[in-house]
C-alpha cells in the first residue's frame, strides 16, 4: 500500500488554494488534484473579468450625464466593443497569473485530473488510488445550463464563455436575474447591446424587500428591457433564438443563461462515504467546521452549494485547512452575511435580509438618494436604503439597499452588525459633510424616531436641518 498522506486538496480554486495555504503550514505530506483550469473561478470567469467589463460599460454610460455637468460633444463618443474585450481578457489573464503562483511550485504535490472517492480516505485519479488521513474537497461549481439549451450551442453564453468572445452581438437576452444576470445585464445595454432579461424569480438581484427591489425596478427600466415571474423557454429562430416568457417574445443573437451555478459534486464519489444525500446529492456539512457528517472529510466553497462568493469560499478553505491538520476539531464564528451587486447603483444586502425578519419584532428606516446632496452633484441621485433594527434593543440587524456607494456602505453596516451596535451607538460616529454616508445616516435617524428616546445630551440625538444641502 502506498503512503498515507495528512491531506489530499480536491479543487484549486478559492476554496481549495485557501485550503492548501492552511495544510502548507503545518505539513508537507499532501497532495492537491485539480479537474480542468487553474485559476480560480474568481479569476479567470467571475468577479474581475465581470468587472473590466462592468467599468467599461459605466465609463462609457457617463456621456449621459456629461450635458448636466456642461460638458459637450457626448453624442460624437463611440465605443470599440472589441478593444473592450480585448482589455477585459488581458486583466483577466494578469489576474489568473497572479493566483497560479499559488501552486506552481508543487512539483508532483500537485496533480491534474478528475479525483473521485473510494472512501472517506482514498481518491482514485485514473488508475491510481491515494489515502490520506483527511480529505478536502474544494472542487468549484460550474453554470447551470438546461440540457435542451444545450442544443443551440455557441449561441448560449454563460460566464464561462462570455469574456472569450472578440466582440458583442447586437442582441442578447439574459436569462436569469439574480446578482449575475442583473451586473451583465447592465453592463452589456452599457457597451450598446440591445439587451432583454428575463428572471423568474419575481423579484431581482436576491433582493426581498419589496421596497429596495422597486426602486432597482425604476432604475433599471429606464436601461433594458426585463420582465420577470415567469420563466423562459427557448426556441430556434434562424440564425438567433427566440425567447419565450409568457406572452413575451423576443429574437436575440445569443442568450446569456445566468440560472445560477450547480455544484461540481457529480461523479466526485459522495455516495461512498455512508451518508444520506439530500435532493440535491449534498450531504450533511456543518458549516463553522465545514465536516461532512462525522468523517474526516470537509466540503468547502462552492461545492458545498452555501454560498458562491469568494470571501465565504475562502473563509471555508481556511477554516477546512486548519482543521484537516488538526488533532481536534475547531468550530468557528462566521462572518455576518455580507452581498454585493455592482450594479449602478450598486445593490446590497447586509446581515439578516428583510424576508427573514419578524415584522413585529423590527423598525425599518428608509432613505431615498433621489435628493440626497453629494448624490446630485454627481448625478447619481437614485435609490433607496432600508435598515432593520430590533424593537425592544435598538440592535442594527440589517439592511437591503440599491444606492450609491451602496458597495462601501455594506461594509460599515457589516461591522456595526457584528459589534452588536444599536442605531444610538452608529449615531454618535462621525458623518463627515458632504458625502453619500449621509444618506445612511438618514435611515439611521428614521429607525431612531421609532425607538425609545437618548438624552438629548448624548450627540445620537443631534437631529437633520431639514435641508439638502445641509444632511
Amino acid at each position: 500500500m502506498e503512503k498515507t498522506l495528512d491531506v489530499i486538496i480536491i479543487g484549486a480554486g478559492s476554496a481549495g488554494l485557501a485550503a492548501l495555504r492552511e495544510v502548507r503550514k503545518r505539513t508537507d505530506s499532501f497532495l492537491l488534484i485539480n479537474d480542468g483550469a487553474y485559476g480560480t473561478t474568481c479569476a479567470r470567469v467571475g468577479c474581475m473579468p465581470s468587472k473590466a467589463l462592468i467599468e467599461a460599460g459605466n465609463a462609457f454610460h457617463r456621456r449621459h450625464s456629461f450635458d448636466a455637468f456642461g460638458i459637450r460633444g457626448a453624442a460624437a463618443l463611440s465605443i470599440d466593443v472589441a478593444a473592450v474585450m480585448r482589455r477585459v481578457r488581458a486583466l483577466r489573464d494578469d489576474f489568473v497569473g497572479g493566483t497560479l503562483k499559488a501552486s506552481d511550485d508543487l512539483g508532483e504535490r500537485s496533480l491534474p485530473g478528475r479525483a473521485r472517492l473510494i472512501d472517506a480516505q482514498t481518491v482514485a485519479l485514473g488508475d491510481r488510488h491515494y489515502h490520506a488521513r483527511r480529505i478536502i474537497i474544494a472542487s468549484g461549481s460550474q453554470p447551470v445550463i438546461p440540457d435542451a439549451w444545450r442544443a443551440f450551442g455557441e449561441r448560449i453564453v454563460t460566464t464561462d464563455t462570455l469574456f472569450e468572445l472578440e466582440t458583442l452581438p447586437r442582441r442578447m437576452a439574459v436569462v436569469g436575474l439574480g446578482a449575475i444576470g442583473v451586473e451583465i445585464a447592465q453592463a452589456l445595454s452599457r457597451l450598446g447591446v440591445e439587451v432583454t432579461g428575463f428572471g423568474g424569480n419575481p423579484r431581482l438581484a436576491g433582493l426581498s424587500d419589496d421596497a429596495v427591489d422597486g426602486a432597482l425596478r425604476e432604475v433599471l427600466h429606464q436601461e433594458f428591457a426585463f420582465h420577470t415571474g415567469t420563466s423562459a423557454e427557448l426556441a430556434p429562430a434562424g440564425d438567433g433564438i427566440e425567447v419565450r416568457s409568457g406572452a413575451v417574445r423576443v429574437i436575440a443573437d445569443r442568450v446569456i443563461a445566468a440560472i445560477g451555478r450547480r455544484p461540481n459534486i457529480a461523479g466526485i464519489g459522495l455516495e461512498t462515504l455512508g451518508v444520506p444525500l439530500d435532493a440535491r446529492g449534498m450531504p450533511p456539512v456543518n458549516p463553522n467546521t465545514p465536516q461532512i457528517a462525522d468523517l474526516p472529510v470537509f466540503l468547502a466553497g462552492d461545492a458545498n452549494g452555501r454560498a458562491a462568493l469568494l470571501h465565504e469560499a475562502a473563509d471555508e478553505g481556511h477554516i477546512a485547512g486548519i482543521n484537516a491538520t488538526a488533532t481536534e476539531l475547531r468550530c468557528f464564528r462566521r462572518r455576518i452575511p455580507l452581498a454585493i451587486v455592482f450594479t449602478d447603483p450598486n445593490i446590497a444586502i447586509v446581515g439578516q435580509r428583510f424576508a427573514e425578519l419578524d415584522a413585529a419584532e423590527v423598525v425599518i428606516g428608509q432613505a431615498s438618494f433621489k435628493r440626497q446632496g453629494r448624490a446630485r452633484t454627481a448625478e447619481r441621485n437614485k435609490g433607496v436604503m432600508r435598515l432593520y433594527a430590533d424593537r425592544n434593543s435598538g440592535r442594527l440587524l440589517g439592511g437591503e439597499m440599491c444606492v450609491p456607494a451602496g458597495e462601501h456602505m455594506a461594509h460599515v453596516l457589516a461591522l456595526a452588525i457584528e459589534r452588536e451596535l444599536s442605531v444610538q451607538e452608529l449615531l454618535r460616529l462621525p458623518f463627515y459633510h458632504p458625502v453619500l454616508e449621509e444618506g445612511m445616516r438618514s435611515a439611521l435617524r428614521e429607525l431612531s424616531a421609532q425607538l425609545p428616546a437618548g438624552s438629548d445630551s448624548d450627540l445620537a440625538s443631534c437631529g437633520a436641518y431639514q435641508a439638502e444641502a445641509l444632511d
